[in-house]
């Protein structure tokens, strides 16, 4: 007997305005679904299927959400029909990620005297992380400062730059924290995006390929919020050092 496949769905947060930003980088034919009522939707249409929870790291429900849906989308279906694959990216993935773009920027020209890290604004936590990031992002970098743009939240663009002016930067990089580009905005350089499709498609192969493992070896789908979580903390110590400066 001949077992059809997964298909690949993308589960997508505000990392990616619901999907849009996800499929105008990965190309055509990308399933990405925002999670919750549009994901439970595109699921049905599928008989076997594993979901990638597609955060960098700042939109820590976004498993849990996702594993809602499949959980009960898989109540009459077979066992291992819907897996559940460990999120794309941590919050510590995110900073190698982001230090690895603005390395880019630097081999490529003088460095900037100010990054500044663009992102849609999510939530006080969320938001706060970024925060978090960037000043992670800044040690060990020849930059002298690291701040912080939030589309829809505070700072804003235009506050950031004028807080990099004040402190005397001239030279400013603006670089995507997360699947959104940043702006092209005069007199400022713009870089990205943060993971290429190259990268981003190994990636998440990468990850449907430890769901696949973990249901064959342990028949885990990953849809039990507690041994998900714990299989997606292990699994993001494990792959770290592996997939956080290789990707591009």
């Amino acid at each position: 007997m001949t077992i059809r496949p997964r298909d690949v769905l993308l589960a997508a947060g505000h990392e990616s305005l619901g999907g849009q930003s996800l499929r105008d980088l990965a190309g055509p034919g990308t399933e990405a679904h925002a999670a919750g009522r549009d994901l439970a939707a595109a699921v049905r249409d599928h008989a076997r299927a594993v979901v990638v929870p597609m955060t960098l790291g700042r939109d820590p429900g976004l498993s849990a959400t996702a594993a809602q849906t499949l959980a009960w989308a898989a109540r009459d279906r077979t066992p291992g029909d819907l897996l559940l694959a460990p999120p794309l990216g941590s919050p510590e993935h995110l900073v190698g990620w982001l230090k690895a773009a603005i390395g880019r920027d630097l081999r490529a020209g003088p460095p900037p005297q100010a990054v500044v890290l663009s992102a849609p604004s999510a939530g006080p936590e969320q938001d706060a992380e970024l925060f978090k990031v960037a000043y992670l992002v800044g040690r060990g970098l020849p930059v002298r400062w690291v701040e912080v743009a939030l589309t829809g939240g505070r700072p804003d663009m235009t506050e950031s730059l004028a807080r990099c002016h004040l402190l005397g930067a001239v030279d400013v990089l603006l670089v995507p924290a997360s699947f959104v580009p940043a702006p092209v905005l005069d007199g400022v350089r713009t870089g990205g995006p943060l993971l290429g499709p190259a990268g981003l498609a190994a990636l998440i192969r990468d990850r449907v390929a430890t769901a696949e493992r973990r249901w064959r070896l342990d028949g885990d789908d990953g849809l039990s919020g507690e041994r998900s979580a714990h299989h997606h903390h292990d699994h993001h110590h494990d792959s770290l050092e592996r997939a956080t400066f290789h990707v591009g």
